[in-house]
């Protein structure tokens, strides 16, 4: 069997653990604790290690989901979760621009640890205030070649859309190297 690791990145309340567990098969394993700053406190908790999630894509095909945590007082973790994967998505919340330059940041940490395949998530296409993903490829300054993908978190079928993208890519790289 064929394991992919993947792993969900991007600043604080991006949407990062509720993209894993729409689509986990299992129950997420998840490191959240109460969130105890006031200046954070636009949710209830936050991942301080890291979520884990898994599905089975085929007989022969299981993708393992690992998300960072998104403040940077835990950001040494996302070096150690970066350890082997073969693809990242960098999730962006469309309605905040206040956390572009921070997922921009994050997009560039991840890139140096190693040059897997990646995409951008912009999520919370559904709400009202959304940025559409080509004006945030233009705020990102990203490349042409670089997907960014709507999403919506919470949407099962959307998760799996981006997570799709981000396999396609793993595979073309990986046939690249065998020189297939």
């Amino acid at each position: 069997m064929q394991a992919v690791k993947m792993v969900i990145t991007g600043p604080f309340s991006a949407g990062k653990t509720q993209f894993i567990g729409s689509v986990s098969e299992i129950d997420v394993v998840s490191t959240e604790r109460k969130i105890s700053s006031a200046a954070e406190q636009v949710k209830e908790s936050t991942t301080v290690a890291m979520d884990f999630g898994r599905i089975t894509v085929g007989d022969d095909l299981v993708l393992y989901l690992f998300g960072t945590p998104g403040q940077r007082r835990f950001d040494f973790m996302w070096d150690i979760l970066s350890q082997g994967m073969l693809g990242f998505v960098v999730m962006v919340d469309s309605t905040k621009p206040e956390t572009f330059r921070e997922a921009k940041r994050i997009l560039e940490t991840f890139e140096s640890y190693a040059s897997t395949p990646f995409v951008v998530a912009a999520n919370k296409q559904d709400m009202e205030d959304a940025w559409e993903p080509e004006d945030l490829r233009i705020i990102l300054r990203l490349r042409q070649d670089v997907k960014i993908l709507p999403c919506t978190a919470t949407d099962k079928e959307s998760v799996k859309n981006v997570l799709l993208e981000l396999l396609y890519s793993i595979l073309d790289q990986l046939d690249q190297e065998n020189g297939e």
